[in-house]
């Protein structure tokens, strides 16, 4: 029997002194890259152009987005399931606010370690992976 899937796009959101978003759904307790489900008919890229605005009221174009990879990890709020992400790298300096299902955001150094809970995606995958390849030099 295989796991099953929940295929999502994903944010690695940098700031412009090098922080990165991360966001917190309504009624959960992980932080995590902001992002969403990807629909049937939609590209990745697409999907988190749609899903940032809806909950952060970001418009980002979707051609200044860097595709990181595939990543793959437990998820968060729903236990049995895999989050399968394509994550993409974004820089900006526009202020966010919470909308939707987003209750919480927070700014953190990628590099360094804090006392939030992460996602299995976010702490064990794409900031490891952030620090391991140095995009924040790029």
């Amino acid at each position: 029997m295989t796991t099953p899937l929940i295929r999502i796009a994903a944010a690695l959101l940098l700031g412009s002194d090098g922080r990165t978003l991360l966001v917190r759904k309504r009624g959960t307790r992980a932080f995590m890259q902001p992002g969403g489900k990807i629909e049937a008919h939609e590209q990745p890229v697409q999907a988190l152009a749609r899903e940032l605005e809806e909950e952060l009221g970001l418009q980002i174009d979707p051609a200044q987005a860097r595709h990181l990879g595939v990543f793959s990890a437990p998820a968060a709020n729903e236990p049995g399931f895999v989050v399968q992400a394509e994550v993409f790298l974004l820089r900006i300096d526009a202020p966010v606010l919470p909308a939707a299902e987003i209750e919480e955001v927070c700014w953190i150094d990628p590099a360094g370690d804090n006392d939030l809970v992460l996602a299995p995606l976010t702490g064990e995958v794409i900031l490891p992976f952030y620090r391991a390849t140095h995009l924040a030099t790029c």
